[in-house]
Formats: C-alpha cells, sequence, structure tokens
C-alpha cells in the first residue's frame, strides 16, 4: 500500500514536470521576443535622433551658416574662428555617421533575431496545440524515452528495495 501510493506520487510529479517544462520553455520565449522587440525599438528611436542631429550638423556645416554662426563676435582673425567651427562640426559629424552606421547594423542584428524568435514561438506554440489535439508519434516516443526510461529504472530501483525488504521481513520472521 505505502509503494503504490509512492509510485503514484512519483507519476504524478513526472507527468507534471513535462508539462511544466513545456509551458516554461513558451514563456522564456515569449520574453526573449519582448526583450529583443523592446531593444528594437530603442536602437531605432536612437537612429532617429541621430538622423536629425546628422540633418542638422549637414545645415550647420554650410559656409553661410557657420559665418552667420559667428555674425556680432568681433575678432580680427575670423578665417580661423570659421575654420575652427567647420572642423568641429565636421568631427561631430563624422562621429554622428559612425554610430549611424552601427546602429544600422544592430538594427538589422535584432530584426533578424525578432524574426527567429517569432519563429521559435510560433513554433512551440504549435507543438504545443498538435501535442494537445494530436499527439505526434515521434514526439510521443521522445518523452517516453526522455522521461518514461529514467521513471521505469526509478521503480525497477523501487521495486527491488521494496522485495528486498520484504525477503527480509520474511527471514527474521522465520
Amino acid at each position: 500500500m505505502k509503494y503504490q501510493l509512492v509510485f503514484v506520487l512519483l507519476t504524478v510529479l513526472v507527468s507534471s514536470y513535462v508539462t511544466s517544462v513545456s509551458a516554461q520553455e513558451t514563456a522564456d520565449a515569449n520574453r526573449r521576443l519582448d526583450e529583443l522587440r523592446t531593444e528594437l525599438h530603442h536602437a531605432q528611436d536612437r537612429k532617429a535622433e541621430l538622423t536629425i542631429r546628422l540633418e542638422q550638423l549637414n545645415f550647420d556645416l554650410r559656409p553661410e551658416n557657420i559665418e552667420r554662426h559667428f555674425n556680432g563676435f568681433g575678432s580680427t582673425r575670423p578665417e580661423e574662428l570659421r575654420e575652427s567651427r567647420r572642423r568641429q562640426l565636421q568631427t561631430e559629424k563624422d562621429r554622428v555617421i559612425a554610430q549611424l552606421e552601427q546602429l544600422q547594423s544592430t538594427c538589422t542584428r535584432l530584426e533578424a533575431e525578432v524574426n527567429t524568435a517569432q519563429a521559435n514561438v510560433y513554433q512551440q506554440h504549435a507543438t504545443t496545440v498538435a501535442i494537445k489535439t494530436n499527439p505526434n508519434p515521434d514526439r510521443l516516443f521522445f518523452i517516453l524515452t526522455r522521461v518514461m526510461v529514467p521513471l521505469a529504472i526509478l521503480c525497477a530501483i523501487l521495486c527491488a528495495v521494496a522485495f528486498g525488504r520484504l525477503i527480509r521481513n520474511d527471514m527474521r520472521r522465520e
């Protein structure tokens, strides 16, 4: 009686383990997909900000705008001031362009990862639905080999221990 209860409890625990692993994998995949989408959204926002800044720098780099920047300043060397301003703006423009190129590659990578994660979520959902509605023999075989074989070994060990105790108890009674 005691061993039957242990066997039933082990069977229930193992079957709940199989279900929880599948649900956990789906939740992890959904969480990862959400994280990737958020990261992609932030990268696209940053890319838009840098694009706006690049347009502003291109506007500021026009010769008439550089000259207009120094209107009202009195200087004996206005050419040096204009050249210094142009170099400063060009350096910042080069830095913004490098950041945009890096963000473009990041966005491309993230888009590919989002697509892969979406495919994984879809496959896991489809697999879960397929198992619930129409069990696949290959999937059942996988579950049997992964879960039931260790369970059978555990049961065999428990039976051997129980049988050994029964024999030992019978020998003591005699």
